[in-house]
């Protein structure tokens, strides 16, 4: 009996690993993958398009003009006559200088003018006199020659004390200081009591906030990436910069007012290896403040003729990106990896989606929709297309940081 048992369990390995291969065989007949049924997919033929490219930069704000505020005649600060911080009007006073040692200059100086007039006329009656008796040859021609020019040197004495006296009523006006421009103003920089200095000490600031500046940099890598993108015909750019600008705030609302860019400089700063632009933006009511940090939106630019994927449609993988395509290997519908070089990141009508810069072709049909269920090679099921039209206008969550600052590009053309 043992015998018999013995030579019983000898065999049993053999008849389970037939067994095991009885069941599997029909699976694989069935066209499974390792077992698995093959995966429903949706596809989409990549073609080329044309799509709406945003820019976006961090900038800073300042005012369209900013005025520093200097004395214009040395003396004391007796008052300030203005808020700190306050919005001011152009012609509004702000300071008041001791004006009694001009005041004192102004009446000398209006003395020496009266004096002056004085010589002028007993100048014009002595040449008057001795005008007729010359004519008539009764006095020298010298003396009547020295009375005209003795009239002359009245006259000019008379302009000179005028000019003096103007000069003197500028400085006595510049006592009282008054803001050139309209805008903001900063704090004082000097107090009552101070001694401010001709034409060196700084009173204090005045910013023309309407409208405001935003002023940002574009990196020339940057540049010279998106002078190539122009040159191939891949990019159309607004002529003479006349892009639709935008403005985000920190916390991440937008400004309700667009602007337009009033400069792009041609140089780059040899310090930070950028170029400089310059943002115009209407701000009537004062919201935007000098020295705010925020985001500029750029709108007006295009991508010609590119191929573009989905956002869902991307994977990463230990080489880079890729994506899946359907392909065919022995009569069945396989998903083949497919390596690929992502550009911009761009949207048109509820899309997200990736600029493929290389690694596809016009006409490749891309999976779009099931890819978390793929393996390299996989089987596959097609499904309509339809469904690869919904999976690419579904909403996807924004690229990465990296990504994000791939598509940054200066707009200059």
């Amino acid at each position: 009996m043992s015998v018999a048992l013995h030579r019983s369990f000898r065999f049993l390995p053999v008849i389970l690993v037939l067994a095991v291969a009885a069941c599997g065989k029909p699976q694989q007949q069935a066209g499974g993958f390792h077992g698995f049924p093959p995966a429903a997919v949706t596809v989409k033929k990549v073609e080329p398009q044309t799509f709406p490219v945003t820019f976006e930069y961090v900038g800073q704000t300042q005012g369209s003009k900013d005025v520093e505020v200097r004395a214009r005649v040395t003396g004391i600060i007796e008052k300030r006559l203005y808020q700190e911080g306050s919005f001011v009007k152009a012609g509004q006073p702000l300071f008041v200088i001791d004006a009694r040692p001009y005041e004192a200059q102004v009446n000398a100086a209006k003395a020496d003018l009266a004096r002056a007039q004085a010589q002028k006329a007993q100048a014009d009656r002595e040449l008057a006199r001795l005008k007729p008796l010359a004519e008539r040859h009764a006095i020298g021609q010298k003396e009547a020659d020295d009375a005209a020019s003795n009239a002359d040197f009245a006259s000019a004495a008379v302009k000179s004390a005028q000019a003096k006296l103007a000069e003197l009523n500028l400085n006595l006006g510049y006592t009282k200081v008054v803001a050139p421009i309209s805008g903001l103003t900063s704090r004082a920089q000097k107090s009552e009591g101070s001694l401010a200095t001709q034409n060196e000490t700084l009173l204090t600031t005045i910013s023309q906030i309407d409208p405001i500046w935003i002023v940002f940099n574009v990196s020339e890598n940057e540049q010279l990436r998106l002078n190539r993108a122009v040159s191939d015909g891949r990019l159309h750019l607004p002529k003479d910069n006349a892009y639709d600008v935008t403005v985000k705030l920190s916390d991440g609302s937008t400004f309700p007012k667009q602007g337009k860019i009033n400069f792009a400089d041609t140089r780059v700063n040899p310090t930070t290896g950028t170029y400089e632009m310059r943002a115009e933006i209407p701000n009537a009511d004062g919201a935007l403040k000098p020295g705010q940090f925020v985001r500029v939106v750029l709108r007006g630019a295009s991508r010609v003729d590119v191929l573009a994927v989905p956002q869902v449609a991307v994977l990463d993988g230990p080489q880079g990106k890729f994506v899946y395509v359907a392909g065919s290997k022995d009569g069945k519908d396989v998903a083949m990896p497919r390596p690929v070089a992502v550009g911009d990141w761009v949207g048109a009508n509820g899309t997200n989606e990736w600029v493929i810069e290389s690694g596809l072709k016009a006409g490749d049909p891309v999976i779009v929709d099931g890819v978390a269920k793929l393996m390299p090679g996989g089987p596959i099921k097609l499904g309509s297309d339809a469904a690869a039209n919904a999976a690419t206008a579904a909403p996807a969550s924004p690229p990465s940081k990296e990504s994000a600052a791939s598509s940054s590009s200066k707009p200059k053309s």
